[in-house]
């Protein structure tokens, strides 16, 4: 029996499922791929004309309002690939180059739309994130990375989903790596059990800066956690070792940072690397993967930049979480509206429930 039996925090053996694979296998495979098909690219398009049309402000379309009669079947099933098969799924063949960004904006929200609610993903309540360099310098004590052309190292966002849409890629670099946490995990608890058991405790993250009133400028949350027969996993080296500034905050042990100097080399071992395109969606679960981007250099020309739309979404069918997690995500109980990045102002959540993030279209609310 493993050594690690005796812990009830802690799998007494490795994971097993479709949630644990290795790049190198999906390198293989182009299972992973989905492309979009004319018809449902046609319905893409009317859908985003009709909400145009109606008037409907961006944040006020639901799933109900961008209606995808054929693209809705395939993006359930994208939705349970997500939750319940490799957390991982790339949609292609999204024409960007022939929409204004205004166009591109409804579109990628109203796919996202059919599969989460938005949620805040900083402290100015950005709902659809833009993903490009402005100058930020990693290190700093409120820098994020998705502002920064600089590399980012592996990490999770704060959100069940993270959809990624390429309207231009860079000069150079900017490669987008996915690993599996659930196999990272595995290979941790073969080399080194004595390792895994201090992810499964407290490390202290720092909040950048994007704290709600009241809350400690940092918290502490284990690295790894299982809960309700489910994986789940939180993870930023930088907010860790950013939360070293803090006098408070215990100092991080050698033992502590030689877990996650492993849990690093394990990532890089078994990461898959791949040059996203533009009209590409890449489509993430933050609980069973990681996921990092190469730095890169963009194109002088201006509006020639790179450029993603991001999404943050809460999933109607999320796992539950460790009870431990609520300090970051609000709620841990399953299929809840959670996660996000409490705003200085405006709304956490795009929606309030599930009912109306899904329901009675705009057009019919307004007669």
């Amino acid at each position: 029996m493993s050594a690690l039996a005796d812990s009830p925090a802690i799998p007494a053996a490795p994971l097993e499922g479709p949630f644990c694979w290795s790049g190198k296998d999906l390198q293989q495979s182009t299972a992973w791929i989905e492309t979009l098909t004319a018809p449902e690219i046609a319905e893409v398009q009317d859908a985003m004309w009709r909400v145009k049309q109606l008037g409907v402000p961006l944040h006020r379309v639901r799933r109900a309002d961008f209606a995808l009669p054929t693209l809705s079947e395939r993006l359930g099933h994208i939705a349970r690939e997500l939750e319940y098969g490799r957390g991982f799924v790339l949609l292609r063949g999204l024409p960007v180059e022939q929409y204004p960004d205004d166009e591109t904006r409804f579109i990628v929200w109203g796919i996202g739309a059919h599969l989460g609610v938005p949620v805040s993903q900083s402290k100015n309540g950005e709902l659809l994130g833009e993903v490009r360099d402005l100058g930020v310098r990693l290190g700093a004590p409120t820098a994020r990375g998705y502002r920064s052309n600089e590399h980012l190292r592996f990490h999770t966002d704060l959100a069940d989903i993270v959809l990624l849409l390429c309207v231009r890629k860079a000069r150079a670099g900017g490669l987008s790596r996915v690993v599996s946490s659930v196999a990272i995990h595995n290979e941790i608890m073969r080399r080194r059990p004595d390792l895994l058991r201090l992810l499964y405790e407290d490390y202290y993250h720092s909040r950048q800066g994007e704290e709600a009133p009241g809350e400690q400028p940092w918290y502490a949350k284990p690295v790894f956690g299982f809960h309700d027969g489910q994986f789940s996993s939180q993870y930023s080296r930088s907010f860790v070792e950013s939360a070293q500034r803090f006098a408070e905050v215990p100092r991080i042990t050698a033992a502590q940072n030689e877990a996650l100097d492993l849990l690093a080399e394990i990532a890089e071992e078994l990461c898959l690397t791949m040059a996203l395109e533009p009209g590409d969606i890449q489509l993430l679960n933050n609980h069973v993967t990681y996921h990092s981007r190469t730095g890169y250099e963009d194109e002088e020309t201006p509006g020639r930049d790179r450029l993603l739309y991001r999404l943050w979404l809460s999933t109607p069918e999320n796992r539950s979480l460790p009870p431990g997690a609520r300090v970051l995500w609000g709620r841990s109980e399953k299929r809840v509206i959670r996660g996000g990045v409490p705003p200085a102002n405006g709304p956490r959540y795009a929606f309030p429930d599930w009912q109306t993030a899904w329901g009675q279209p705009e057009l019919d609310r307004a007669r």
